[in-house]
């Protein structure tokens, strides 16, 4: 029954979201120093561990999972296609509401975004050897696609932020309050219409991957956070791999079950509430994160100390 599952999925609906996702990168470069992207490249040790945690670890934490909970194979196909998957454009404004690693966070998702062409079908298609019983489908990506993908959600907005704190400064200061309460209205409407969109099917068969993404979606954060203290990361620097090894780009895995696995109902079904559930795991952690980043020494350069 459960691969008969009909998740609701448009092409226009994913436009909308991606118009949106590019005006919260708009919002996050207006807030942030282009210097911070220097200090990234030039100390690229972070970098490094935040890509280990994603395109390696994060894929055999998966496969561990799925060996230990023994899940139903299309439900294991989504958990592997998820891990599979590049980071999420909604993690660099969680970090930055955190106060975590922005900069840190933009490069990763957008080196992971960029590799993903290759990244994503080598990877899965590793995993999916390694389950028993599986039949094996190969799954390509495009680079120009993906490469496209990364130039309008990411750096296209950031650069336009950039231009716009660059040469109105004055304005910027006075809209900036309302452009981050603009972009938290539409972070949260994005789990509200994910949740009205799907109700029944969440109604329905939630109890199904509930605790698998509860699970995968916390192991993942908690990794990310850790790995990086045995190499001696920053604490933001350690927050920022942990929101971006722990939000995926569920969207991009949609599509990839549409296009390859003819909607098949357990992966459309973990990687649709992947993508509801890691927008208030990283919301909720992005809060916590805050609230320990505030009582230690400010965070990144911000636009108020840059102009004064």
């Amino acid at each position: 029954m459960i691969d008969d599952i009909h998740i609701h999925f448009e092409e226009g609906q994913l436009s909308i979201l991606n118009l949106c996702l590019g005006f919260l990168m708009f919002g996050v470069s207006l807030d942030i120093d282009f210097t911070a992207f220097r200090k990234v490249l030039a100390q690229p040790k972070s970098l490094a561990v935040g890509l280990v945690s994603q395109l390696v670890l994060l894929p055999l934490l998966s496969l561990a999972l799925i060996y230990i909970l023994n899940p139903h194979p299309s439900l294991a196909l989504g958990m592997l296609l998820i891990a599979a998957c590049p980071g999420g454009n909604v993690s660099n404004y969680a970090v930055h509401i955190s106060g975590a690693n922005t900069a840190l966070s933009v490069t990763l998702t957008s080196v992971s975004t960029l590799a993903s062409a290759l990244t994503t079908p080598l990877i899965f298609a590793f995993l999916q050897k390694h389950l028993p019983g599986q039949e094996v489908r190969e799954i390509t990506l495009s680079v120009w696609q993906m490469s496209s993908s990364l130039l309008k959600l990411i750096i296209l907005p950031i650069i336009l932020g950039f231009i716009f704190r660059r040469y109105f400064p004055g304005l910027t200061q006075k809209i900036l309050p309302w452009i981050k309460q603009l972009s938290m209205l539409i972070f949260l409407s994005f789990v509200v219409f994910a949740v009205i969109g799907n109700f029944d099917n969440i109604k329905n068969y939630l109890y199904l991957v509930f605790w698998l993404v509860l699970i995968h979606n916390s192991l993942a954060l908690a990794m990310g956070y850790f790995i990086g203290k045995p190499f001696g990361l920053a604490e933001r620097d350690c927050q920022t791999i942990s929101i971006e090894t722990g939000i995926q780009n569920s969207g991009l895995g949609l599509i990839l079950v549409f296009n390859f696995f003819d909607g098949l109902g357990g992966m459309a079904l973990i990687t649709a509430w992947w993508g509801i559930w890691h927008l208030l795991s990283s919301f909720l952690l992005a809060r916590y994160f805050k609230n320990i980043n505030n009582k230690n020494q400010p965070a990144q350069p911000s636009l108020s100390s840059d102009l004064n």
